[in-house]
């Protein structure tokens, strides 16, 4: 072997593993982990207040996973759908299919196997019903929030966030195998969460969505019609959240969290509304201080719902 070739062959040895890892990192970002670690962690809680304790960890380990891949596969189909938006906004443009990491035919086939092994997971180790939610969590927002309502209204995200309200109710029924009133509160507090955590997204990103042609809130309205909407939803989620204590019969560690972390959650809002009134526009109403400190106000609220039965 010449030096040349000898050169040649060591570089090669040297790059493959860089592609290996590139390749693997692009098939991850579809998935969108941060998103599915939210997700789980609105699962997690609703199975310790099922089990009024410690649910079987082994449970708790085989629901994580079959609940990651269910949303990772929805991921994967919602970064298919909108791969020509994101290509046109710069939060998104450098998404694994934009930047041609992954071919599309490659991305359904990844986004089909994932959605199958979460259906076998949950079928063999958890329950039908948990797998039937899962699924029904998928379609709608691969098929009704992405396909039909994202392109076309304004209130894209107030129904289309249904797809991100089942977790609670998985987890419940992962335990119990039955549904419950209990984790359909939780679903609700998700529900009117979603809103006011997305449209603080939506308002620093304003001008993405328009440049991509997505009615969003943000877009359609001026910020002190958005921000005083934020405002009535953050009201009701709190109002919600408090639901939980009488209907689960919690002990006093959960209302006792949601009424300090609704009246922080309420007091942002407020905060962003007079901003908005104002006259100061997009990034310039520090609307992500009200987008990160809403992913904190519900991590904290469920956290606080599986704490709350360890301590009876």
């Amino acid at each position: 072997m010449t030096s040349l070739q000898q050169t040649t062959h060591d570089v090669e040895r040297t790059l493959a593993p860089a592609r290996v890892r590139d390749v693997l990192a692009a098939y991850l970002a579809l998935t969108k982990p941060r998103i599915i670690e939210l997700l789980l962690v609105t699962t997690v809680p609703p199975m310790f207040l099922a089990a009024g304790g410690v649910p079987d960890l082994r449970l708790v380990l085989i629901t994580l996973l079959a609940g990651g891949l269910a949303a990772a596969s929805a991921n994967v189909f919602n970064c298919v759908l909108d791969r020509d938006i994101d290509e046109l906004m710069r939060r998104t443009r450098r998404r694994p299919l934009p930047r041609h990491q992954v071919q599309t035919p490659q991305a359904v086939v990844f986004g089909v196997l994932l959605a199958v092994a979460s259906t076998a997971v949950f079928l063999g180790a958890v329950n039908w019903l948990s797998a039937v939610l899962a699924l029904g969590a998928n379609a709608f927002y691969v098929f009704v929030y992405t396909m039909w309502l994202k392109r076309r209204y304004s209130q894209n995200i107030v129904w289309g966030g249904i797809a991100g309200c089942f977790p609670p109710v998985i987890g419940w029924t992962a335990v119990t195998g039955e549904l419950a009133w209990a984790p359909w509160v939780l679903f609700a507090v998700v529900f009117f969460w979603t809103p006011p955590h997305t449209w603080a997204l939506a308002i620093r990103y304003r001008a993405d969505y328009a440049a991509a042609g997505v009615p969003m809130l943000p877009v359609v309205r001026p910020a002190p019609q958005v921000t005083i909407r934020i405002l009535v939803y953050t009201v009701v989620t709190v109002a919600v959240s408090l639901a939980l204590w009488p209907i689960a019969q919690t002990g006093w560690v959960y209302p006792l969290a949601a009424a300090v972390l609704g009246a922080a959650f309420t007091v942002e809002a407020v905060r962003l509304h007079l901003r908005a009134r104002s006259g100061l526009l997009d990034a310039s109403l520090r609307p992500m201080r009200l987008f990160h400190w809403s992913n904190s106000y519900l991590a904290l609220l469920f956290i606080a719902a599986a704490v709350d039965p360890l301590l009876r």
